[in-house]
């Protein structure tokens, strides 16, 4: 039987074994201290140093894990916020789908009950014969309605035959190149690649709106909307031209409003309007030349005393047009005293020197009589007023009549040897020189739409015979494109009809020629308008085409190896020679109808009134 371990025993023992472990760890710190006494210097250095680097490695790594670590918190928390605002925009998202559909069935709803109100409208005669005409400010209630209604008269982007095609292609090369080296800017300079500002207000894109909603190029028309929503400014200390802000500018804005009734057009029209309503505070309410659009300080040209008869008496479609859109009379009112000042001046035989003194009020009696710079468009403004006004203004028929025949009295001859009918010029007022701007080309058409209203057989005739001295300045020329200015040979004789000096052998690429040949097949529907205008079309493609840059001016027409490029593309050639083109082209009843709609000086088609 063993004997159970007293406390003695057991306190002895513990004892025991609590001094043997404290002996052997002396023991083992001893033994530590001997092999590191036992070790070289190198040795201990080698030892120490590698200490050292653990040290410093983990005073280096313990931060470096704590910005880890903060950094994955925190892409945690980003992560968390744009999971939630990628759920509500979602569901923001699809509220608005929810709204734009039932916009949309509304939309459908109202053009199904405008299409029945029309049909019924169709079956009674009398009804009908007062809807000839367009009168946006009675038959319009809201955008909607009127772009409908445009819409209906249009063929904007339909079916499009080979050489429509080629036009289009035309203006998307000229445009990818302004979108790409000019965007927002007034001008593309092609050869350079890069822009030029003239007024700062995107000139060549405004001019441009129209014949890209004509031409149905839907994505180019929406990016420049969105241009002119957020980044067009008037309110810049600039000075503009009267004349070509509003032809162009006010023009295009006005257009763009009638095709595709967005109100942002309509809005940017009016505080334009407003801005250049200050050139009309001279004393004669002659309208000085130019404004500047944030100070609104009316000036005459840098150049001269006198503003040109032309462009203040190129004005009054689009300020009429502003009056009808917002029911304002002022801006009418302003250019209907232009006209009336004009209409009770002296003239010679209804024709006008160039200029015109805003202070006196008072024609330069000793200015030359052309028919072309700075004459051209107060004849063409005359009959187009008097269709705007739905024909009730007979003042700008009778004043438009006098002046054609006073062009046959004082400016018409023929040259030698093919006898082509052109119109030169008077000198001073008094002395006739042959010389004719390619600018007169507009004329042919202008003849040709007031035969259209009625004004006489003999319009058209004296038309086709002016048409056809405008394609040989083309045809005679070594490009097929005619130099900006001829002079006609007078001497019994002569080998060619056609002078062209070195200083005039210049194309900007002008419109005038097109927009003639335009009317003239509308109206006579004779095929070789349309073959004239195709030749002409493919001179420019092959004389003015840059690779991957847009269309230049040329230099020299007479020359078919050294053109010479201009580095310059006028906004008016995307404005009105391709949208010319194009309207040329078109097969069957024309797209734009000319008893309804009256081209300003800029190919910007506005409606005619009833009254």
């Amino acid at each position: 039987m063993s004997v159970p371990w007293s406390r003695e025993t057991l306190a002895i023992n513990i004892g025991q074994d609590n001094t043997t472990y404290d002996n052997s760890k002396a023991r083992r710190k001893q033994s530590i201290w001997r092999v590191w006494k036992r070790l070289s210097r190198m040795q201990r250095s080698v030892i120490l140093l590698i200490l050292l680097l653990g040290l410093l490695s983990m005073l280096y790594i313990i931060p470096v894990m704590q910005l880890e670590w903060a950094k994955k918190r925190e892409m945690s928390e980003l992560i968390k916020k744009k999971t939630f605002f990628f759920r509500t925009q979602s569901k923001i998202l699809r509220s608005k789908l929810l709204d734009e559909l039932e916009q949309q069935q509304k939309a459908k709803q109202q053009l199904s009950d405008l299409q029945k109100a029309q049909d019924s409208l169709a079956s009674k005669k009398e009804e009908r014969q007062l809807n000839i005409q367009i009168r946006p400010e009675h038959k319009f209630d809201n955008p909607g309605e009127e772009k409908v209604f445009f819409q209906k008269i249009f063929k904007a982007g339909g079916i499009q035959n080979k050489k429509q095609l080629a036009v289009i292609n035309a203006f998307s090369h000229a445009w990818k190149a302004y979108k790409q080296f000019a965007w927002g800017h007034d001008e593309l300079r092609p050869v350079g690649r890069t822009y030029q500002e003239w007024f700062g207000i995107g000139l060549t894109l405004v001019d441009s709106l129209d014949t890209m909603y004509i031409m149905g190029l839907k994505e180019e028309f929406s990016e420049a909307r969105d241009w002119v929503e957020k980044h067009m400014t008037l309110d810049i200390n600039q000075d503009v031209n009267l004349f070509e802000t509003t032809i162009r500018i006010l023009g295009g804005l006005l257009s763009a409003y009638h095709l595709s009734g967005d109100v942002i057009f309509k809005h940017k029209a009016k505080d334009l309007g407003d801005r250049l309503m200050y050139c009309f505070d001279s004393p004669s309410k002659i309208p000085y030349s130019d404004v500047n659009l944030k100070t609104k300080k009316a000036h005459p040209p840098r150049w001269g005393p006198d503003s040109t008869t032309s462009e203040v008496t190129t004005i009054q479609l689009e300020f009429r047009d502003l009056s009808r859109i917002f029911r304002d009379p002022k801006y009418e009112a302003a250019v209907n005293e232009v006209s009336n000042h004009i209409h009770n001046q002296p003239k010679k035989d209804g024709l006008v020197p160039i200029f015109i003194n805003a202070q006196t009020g008072e024609f330069r009696t000793t200015a030359t009589i052309t028919l072309g710079a700075r004459g051209d468009s107060y004849y063409e403004y005359l009959l187009k007023q008097w269709l705007q006004t739905g024909k009730k203004n007979d003042s700008f028929r009778d004043d438009y009549v006098e002046a054609v025949k006073g062009m046959q009295l004082h400016l018409m001859r023929e040259s030698e040897p093919h006898k082509l009918l052109y119109f030169g010029e008077l000198l001073g007022g008094r002395n006739f020189s042959p010389k004719m701007d390619h600018l007169v080309c507009y004329l042919p058409g202008t003849l040709a739409l007031g035969y259209m209203h009625g004004l006489g057989d003999e319009h058209l005739e004296l038309a086709k015979k002016l048409m056809k001295t405008c394609f040989n300045m083309y045809n005679r020329m070594p490009t097929k494109l005619s130099p900006e200015i001829v002079y006609f040979n007078m001497a019994p004789g002569a080998k060619e009809d056609l002078i062209v000096k070195p200083a005039d052998a210049h194309n900007l690429q002008r419109p005038e020629t097109v927009e003639s040949l335009f009317y003239l097949y509308q109206i006579t529907k004779d095929k070789k308008y349309q073959e004239w205008g195709w030749m002409i079309f493919q001179a420019f493609e092959k004389y003015t085409k840059l690779p991957n840059a847009g269309y230049a001016s040329i230099s020299n027409v007479k020359s078919i190896t050294n053109q010479g490029f201009r580095d310059k593309m006028e906004s008016f050639f995307l404005a009105e020679t391709l949208k010319y083109f194009y309207l040329l082209f078109a097969d069957g009843d024309p797209i734009i109808p000319l008893d309804k709609y009256v081209f300003n000086s800029e190919a910007h088609p506005l409606p005619i009134y009833d009254s």
